[in-house]
C-alpha cells in the first residue's frame, strides 16, 4: 500500500509543526533571557524550575499519548487534539510573558504555575500532531518527505518568530513604555499566527492508516511492549543528547551577544522604528540554513540511509562546536559562518528522528501485532522535552555558577562559561548523539522487510 500525499496535505501537516516551533523557539531563545533580564528571577532559580516543571511535563507525554490512542471520533484518533487546543496553547502561551506586580516569591510562583499549565497543552496538542505522521502514510519514503515538510514548515516558523520577535517587543515596548508590555504584546502576536497554523493542520490533513487488530488493548501489554523495544530506547537516548546539544546553545545565544560581543545594530529595519541586532541575525541565519539541511537530508538519506546520514551530520557538528569556542568577540564573521553550518548540521537529523519513529511504530506492530502510535510518538516529545530540561536548567545552573548578574559587566569567568555554552558543552550532546544511533539496527534493508509484511496483513 503506497500512499502518495497531495502538496496541500504535506503543507497542511507542516502548519503544525510551523505553530508549535514559533513558540517552542522563542522559549528556547528567549525565555531564559525573559525571566532573569525582564521578569526579574535569578538564573538558578529559573533553572531549577525549568527542571522540576519539565520532569512533570516529560512524564505527562506518555500520558497523552495513551489517550489519544485510544481517542475515537469522526476526525480520527490524532487530528481532533489540534482543534481542541488551538486556542489554549495561544492564550497560555501570552500569560507566560505578562509580568505581574507581585512579590518576588509571587513571581515565582506565577513563573511555575504558567509554565507548567503551558507545556501540559504543549504535550496535549503536539504528542498527538506527532503521532499523526505514523498515520497519514504507510509507504516509508513518503513519511520521510512528510517528516521533511514538517521540519521544514518547523524552522519556517521559528524564523518567522525569531525574525519578529524583537522588533515587535521594541515596537510595543516604545508603544507602552514598558518592556514587560513589549514582551507581553509582541507574543500574544506570534500567540494568534500559531493558533492559525494549528486549525490549518487539522483541516488539510488526514488519517489512513489502520491498525491490524482494532481492539482495545491492555494499558500493561502497551507499555511491556514499549520496554522491550530496544530501538525506541536507542533513539531515546540519541533525541535527548541531540536536544542537549540545542538547547543549551539556544539558551545561551542571547546572553553570548549581549555579554560576551556585546553586540551592536546590525542594520535598521524600514518598516519599524526598530533594527535587527546581530543576536537577532545569528538566531535567524541559523533558522535558515536548518531549512538548508532539512532540504537536502531527504534526498540524500533515501539514497544512504538515515542512520549514515544522521552519524555524518552529528560527528560534523561536534567538530564545528569545538571550534567555535576559538572564535573572539570580534569575529563576527566566522560567528555568523559556524552558525550556519553547525545549524545545517542540526536541521538534517530532525526529520530523520521523526521518521525513525514512525519505523520504531512499524517495527514494534511488526513483532507484536498491537499498534501504539501515541504511546511510542510521546516519547519522542518526552525525548524533546526532556533535553530541553536538561539543557534549560544546565544553562540556568552554569550561569549561575560562573557568577552571572543580569543586567551587569560580566567577568571574564562567566564570558568564558557563556563561551562554553555555545561551544564544549553542545559538543557533548553532539558525540553522545553519535555513540546511541551508531547502536540503532533499523537500517532500510530491514524496514523494507516489515513494511511489506505489515501490508500483507493489512489487506487479508
Amino acid at each position: 500500500m503506497t500512499d502518495q500525499l497531495k502538496l496541500k496535505e504535506k503543507a497542511g501537516y507542516g502548519f503544525g509543526d510551523m505553530a508549535s516551533s514559533m513558540f517552542w523557539k522563542i522559549f528556547g531563545m528567549y525565555l531564559l533571557f525573559y525571566y532573569t533580564d525582564i521578569y526579574g528571577l535569578p538564573a538558578a532559580a529559573a533553572g531549577t524550575m525549568f527542571l522540576i516543571t519539565r520532569i512533570w511535563d516529560t512524564l505527562f507525554d506518555p500520558v497523552v499519548g495513551i489517550i489519544s490512542d485510544r481517542t475515537r471520533t469522526k476526525w480520527g484518533k490524532f487530528r481532533p487534539y489540534l482543534l481542541w487546543f488551538a486556542i489554549p496553547f495561544g492564550v497560555m502561551g501570552t500569560l507566560m510573558f505578562i509580568t505581574p506586580n507581585f512579590s518576588s516569591t509571587g513571581k515565582l510562583v506565577y513563573a511555575y504555575l504558567t509554565y507548567s499549565l503551558m507545556m501540559m497543552i504543549y504535550s496535549l496538542i503536539n504528542v498527538p500532531y506527532a503521532s499523526l505522521l505514523g498515520v497519514m502514510s504507510a509507504d516509508v519514503k513518503e513519511r520521510n518527505v512528510l517528516s521533511s515538510y514538517r521540519m521544514v514548515f518547523a524552522f519556517l516558523g521559528s524564523f518567522i518568530a525569531l525574525l519578529l520577535i524583537e522588533p515587535l517587543v521594541e515596537f510595543f515596548t516604545a508603544a507602552t513604555g514598558t518592556p514587560q508590555a513589549g514582551w507581553t504584546y509582541g507574543v500574544m502576536i506570534i500567540a494568534l499566527l500559531c493558533v492559525v497554523f494549528f486549525l490549518g493542520c487539522f483541516f488539510l490533513t488526514k488519517e489512513r492508516v489502520k491498525p491490524i487488530t482494532t481492539g482495545h488493548d491492555s494499558l500493561k501489554d502497551d507499555f511491556k511492549d514499549l520496554y522491550r523495544n530496544n530501538p525506541w530506547w536507542i533513539l531515546l537516548g540519541a533525541g535527548i543528547a541531540a536536544l542537549i546539544f540545542n538547547s543549551i546553545r539556544d539558551g545561551a545565544a542571547v546572553y553570548y551577544f549581549k555579554y560576551y560581543v556585546q553586540e551592536t545594530e546590525a542594520f535598521k529595519l524600514p518598516f519599524m522604528s526598530g533594527s535587527l541586532t546581530l543576536t537577532t541575525l545569528y538566531l535567524v541565519l541559523g533558522q535558515a540554513f536548518n531549512i538548508v539541511g532539512i532540504i537536502f537530508v531527504t534526498p540524500i538519506s533515501n539514497r544512504f540511509g538515515k542512520k549514515s546520514v544522521y552519524l555524518g551530520a552529528m560527528a560534523l557538528a561536534s567538530v564545528l562546536s569545538v571550534i567555535f569556542f576559538f572564535l573572539g568577540s570580534s569575529n563576527i564573521a566566522g560567528i555568523l559562518i559556524l552558525q550556519s553550518l553547525i545549524s545545517m548540521c542540526a536541521g538534517s537529523i530532525f526529520p530523520l528522528l521523526w521518521s525513525m519513529y514512525a519505523d520504531i511504530s512499524d517495527y514494534s506492530e511488526w513483532k507484536t501485532g498491537r499498534r501504539a502510535t501515541g504511546l511510542i510518538f510521546s516519547s519522542s516529545s518526552m525525548s524533546q522535552k526532556f533535553g530541553w530540561t536538561l539543557g534549560g536548567a544546565l544553562t540556568g545552573w552554569l550561569l549561575g555558577y560562573y557568577g552571572f548578574e543580569a543586567n551587569a559587566v560580566q567577568t571574564g569567568e562567566v564570558q568564558t562559561g557563556i563561551r562554553l555554552m555555545l561551544s564544549i558543552f553542545p559538543a557533548i550532546g553532539t558525540v553522545l548523539s553519535v555513540i546511541f544511533i551508531a547502536l540503532y539496527p533499523l537500517n532500510e534493508e530491514k524496514m523494507k522487510v516489515i513494511t511489506s509484511e505489515l501490508n500483507e496483513k493489512r489487506n487479508q
